[in-house]
């Protein structure tokens, strides 16, 4: 029985080529960049006032302090979105500038409206008064500031979020290159599961293609449900990897039957085929019957997952997901950490993925709870729960206090960094 750290080389050696497609930028949610993205122009464009108020020359205020007042001149008025003023500008002029508007190249700095003192009066305003020098370059944002053109604004295998979408509308970015989600083809099998909503009580409802089809804008797949293979359907699911190898389809999952039963016909099916790489079965809790096959000379893989729903998602989560990742070019998954509030055994052989409570202390550390009810039948504490806690084997005590990795189980830790 292969250790998880084993299975996961296994996969990491199983790469699977993903084509690379152009899409909006706007659309990119959730995808991933295939190459570097650079800044298509400066940011700020110009040098902008970031506050409302007037535009001055700073050098016509180095005679100024209390006891000598000088009149500036208004000469006009500019709100963002102006084209910026050509007109020369004489000393003692000034111009009112509005929060984004271009700055007149013969200003140099902005005076906020807060502090303005106006003449002869603030209704009727021909001129500010100043009697203090100001320095140059208050208040404005300069020009490629924050980005130059040709800057590096997102690195290759990034999973594009909302604020990229943002910089990337700001800066001009319209295409981008991304690579193409993993199409998957998901079967359940079993005689007992059952889309029926009315169910007898030997029948079993089928939520594990339902939760795996949840996750597929999180973690980066396109999904397409295959139906449920019946006891009998070892042909039937043969003549679908068959199909697999001349279609788009890059992998197919299953739940259920991958165990050691006799209508567990997954793993005699996967094994007619030539693979290049394959395990069966990990020293891990809850999933431990789980599949892995790489057809040998195909861009195609199989998984086959336990049938129990826990043991299902936790499968999907810690080797179905770093699969997707590693084929994406996604830089490696790092867990956080958290301190434990309870202590909990597990057997020293085997890495555990317990069902979890994530919260913070009065003093904002992270602590999490190892809930009651790990067994992988029980979808209580799954409801109750909001992370992954994952135990590495070669440990059986945990104590409290003691820190911990822990993972999200509906998106991606990468999400934080």
């Amino acid at each position: 029985m292969k250790s998880y750290s084993q299975a996961l080389k296994i996969l990491k050696k199983s790469k699977i080529k993903l084509n690379d497609e152009n899409i909006n930028s706007s659309k990119s949610l959730n995808r991933v960049s295939s190459v570097n993205i650079y800044s298509n122009s400066d940011y700020p464009s110009a040098n902008n006032a970031s506050f409302d108020g007037y535009a001055i020359k700073s050098k016509d205020t180095n005679k100024l302090n209390k006891k000598i007042y000088q009149k500036f001149k208004i000469i006009g008025s500019i709100a963002a979105g102006n084209k910026p003023i050509k007109k020369k500008i004489k000393k003692f002029e000034t111009v009112e500038i509005m929060t984004g508007a271009l700055i007149p190249r013969s200003f140099d700095t902005i005076i906020p409206i807060e502090q303005i003192n106006f003449y002869p009066n603030k209704k009727n305003a021909k001129y500010i008064l100043l009697n203090k020098k100001i320095t140059k370059f208050e208040h404005v944002r300069f020009k490629g500031s924050d980005y130059k053109k040709g800057d590096l604004l997102i690195s290759q295998g990034t999973i594009l979020q909302s604020n990229h979408i943002l910089a990337l509308k700001t800066l001009g970015v319209k295409k981008i290159k991304v690579k193409k989600k993993l199409n998957i083809l998901f079967f359940s099998t079993g005689n007992e599961i059952t889309n029926k909503d009315k169910i007898h009580e030997w029948e079993v409802r089928n939520s594990n293609c339902h939760y795996i089809n949840s996750l597929n804008q999180n973690f980066l797949f396109n999904f397409k449900d295959g139906g449920i293979l019946r006891d009998n359907h070892s042909n039937v699911f043969k003549s679908h990897i068959n199909k697999m190898l001349k279609s788009k389809i890059d992998m197919i999952i299953t739940s259920g039957a991958v165990s050691a039963g006799k209508f567990d016909f997954v793993p005699s099916v996967v094994r007619k085929f030539k693979l290049s790489n394959y395990f069966k079965s990990v020293a891990i809790r809850p999933g431990k019957p789980i599949l892995f096959a790489k057809i040998k000379g195909k861009p195609k893989a199989v998984f086959g997952l336990p049938g129990n729903p826990i043991s299902s998602a936790a499968c999907f989560r810690f080797f179905v997901y770093p699969y997707i990742r590693s084929l994406l070019g996604i830089k490696e998954e790092i867990s956080f950490k958290a301190r434990l509030k309870n202590e909990f055994r597990k057997k020293n052989d085997l890495t555990q993925f317990v069902k979890s409570k994530l919260s913070t202390t009065k003093n904002g550390k992270l602590e999490v709870e190892i809930l009651k009810g790990q067994e992988s039948f029980r979808i209580k504490s799954f409801i109750q729960s909001n992370i992954w806690v994952m135990l590495p084997s070669g440990k059986e005590r945990f104590k409290k206090g003691e820190t911990v990795d822990c993972f999200f189980p509906n998106y991606s830790n990468n999400n934080l960094i």
